[in-house]
């Protein structure tokens, strides 16, 4: 993906880290690409449709969930449309190897109305993504690029000359259409029908596109696929009539008609949800779909070879690997321990601090999504009787905080309940479960070069906040509990700061520390 974005001259890639999508961005930047973090996929997808008006090539990184805060500003984007390309990139998470849920992010395609591509493999993924920066400039609109776990995280021989010519990307340069661009009600309704109308040359495009290959095989099975899904089917059924697609939206109907009576029995074999099924039975094209009980997990050879025989009995349990579980030596175990004995009723949030929900802590009662725990540890304050309500306290690390904790600060100052909160946020310096990425706090870019940072306690001061304290929580034993229990107590809102770094990410801080610092040093001896 990264060598593919260099080629196609994208001016800006930017995201927020998330399996499997983080490394897009991670090695865009080692090749010399311009990358950078956003605190949420909200504002990542809106400085890339900003770069995008400016006339610049640009792509958005964001694993599946994440697609889920960009979803506002995605949606109106089909309608303005974009002079130059701009692609997201969705790594869906079948399994849930590291996610909260497993959507199938192809619904998002069909709902918003933007033209979704799938690649199958590396060599894909390379030539899939310079056919969608071409269907972008085409028409004007943004490009869904959807990728799974099992296409990021795998590797395969890839070919690097170019299948397609792809013009050079012009000079970036802003060319003023305030009726495109502004989507009061007088101008977004002329633009959904412009919309409609791209869609329905795409899907003519479609028809006759390249990345849509169809293979002859035996005339008693036809299977049609797309994604990783077809590469497992083509191993189990190598000689069976073969329809893979890469144009997932809109389909190409004709084609797959014709493919569909062109066999006997025509099976569609895809991960997820039956969205390629459902929406091929409902154009009246006859195919079987598999049985529901595979649309949970991954797909692999053995599980299509059951779903080619409508094989419905009961699947051998999945071998139970060994638990996740908070690294022996963090620094921050003493803050589950601290809601263990004190019985607190902990509203929790994404990150390597939900692993505090499992023993020997069982200290996380909730776990939704980026920064809810704030607002759930709220809402769960304003309706409890206050002898529960006393208890509840929430907990969220430094990124994720960045991320979506502001808000919920906001809203803790606004709406404060009568019992008060206790909001604690585990800093430990970085991104810690998608592999140490950089962050908003911890003022370094994506290449580790100093920039700005948010001052968590300065920002919680300046909300009206009283009550910050900021702790590390291995300088003095039992100090963060005796404070937690005495913020609780006075019955008021509170946030309470454990900073103390990453084990893992600790070596790494202190190089990049020392190296900003003696950077600086060279600078002040220069005279600068």
């Amino acid at each position: 993906m990264a060598l593919a974005m260099k080629s196609a001259g994208i001016t800006l890639g930017t995201g927020y880290p998330g399996t499997p999508s983080t490394e897009i961005l991670e090695n865009f930047s080692a090749r010399g690409g311009r990358a950078q973090w956003a605190p949420n996929e909200k504002v990542a997808f809106e400085v890339a449709l900003g770069a995008a008006y400016g006339g610049a090539r640009s792509v958005v990184t964001m694993k599946h969930v994440g697609v889920n805060v960009a979803a506002d500003p995605l949606f109106t984007a089909a309608y303005t449309g974009v002079p130059a390309a701009l692609i997201l990139i969705s790594a869906d998470d079948p399994g849930m190897a590291s996610s909260q849920n497993e959507q199938d992010n192809r619904h998002y395609a069909v709902a918003a109305g933007l033209p979704m591509i799938e690649p199958s493999d590396s060599q894909e993924a390379h030539d899939f993504f310079l056919h969608a920066v071409a269907v972008s400039e085409r028409w004007h609109i943004p490009v869904l690029f959807r990728m799974t776990t099992r296409v990021c995280h795998s590797k395969t021989i890839v070919n690097t000359g170019l299948r397609q010519e792809l013009a050079a990307p012009a000079p970036p340069a802003y060319v003023r259409s305030i009726m495109e661009r502004v989507m009061i009600p007088a101008y977004a309704r002329p633009a959904h029908r412009k919309l409609r109308q791209k869609l329905a040359e795409i899907a003519k495009s479609n028809e006759t596109s390249p990345l849509n290959t169809r293979t002859s095989g035996v005339r008693t099975l036809g299977i049609i696929s797309s994604g990783i899904a077809a590469m497992h089917a083509r191993e189990v059924a190598p000689d069976a009539s073969f329809l893979k697609l890469g144009t997932t939206y809109p389909l190409p109907m004709r084609i797959i008609r014709d493919f569909a009576e062109s066999v006997d029995r025509c099976v569609v074999v895809e991960e997820g949800d039956p969205y390629l099924a459902d929406s091929i039975r409902a154009a009246g094209v006859p195919v079987h779909a598999k049985p529901d009980m595979y649309r949970f997990g991954e797909l692999n050879v053995g599980r299509v070879k059951r779903i080619l025989a409508n094989d419905t009995s009961p699947e051998e349990p999945v071998p139970s690997g060994k638990p996740p579980q908070l690294c022996k030596g963090c620094p921050h175990r003493v803050v589950f321990e601290a809601f263990r004995d004190l019985g607190c009723i902990v509203a929790g949030d994404i990150g390597c601090y939900t692993l505090g929900v499992l023993p020997p802590f069982e200290a996380m009662d909730t776990c939704v999504s980026m920064g809810a725990s704030i607002t759930v540890g709220l809402g769960l304050r304003h309706v409890l009787p206050r002898e529960q309500a006393v208890k509840v306290a929430s907990v969220i690390g430094d990124s994720t905080f960045a991320h979506s904790g502001l808000s919920g600060l906001v809203e803790m100052v606004y709406n404060p309940p009568a019992t008060g909160h206790v909001v604690v946020i585990v800093d430990n310096g970085t991104t810690a479960m998608t592999g140490q990425q950089e962050h908003p706090g911890t003022g370094r870019t994506l290449d580790h070069e100093p920039t700005g940072k948010l001052v968590f306690e300065d920002i919680a001061r300046a909300m009206g906040i009283k009550e910050v304290h900021v702790i590390d929580p291995l300088k003095e034993e039992g100090e963060f509990a005796r404070l937690l229990a005495e913020t609780l107590a006075k019955e008021q809102p509170a946030v309470l700061i454990t900073r103390r770094a990453c084990l893992l990410a600790a070596a790494r801080i202190r190089a990049y520390e020392q190296r900003a610092l003696q950077g600086k040093e060279a600078c002040n001896a220069d005279g600068k």
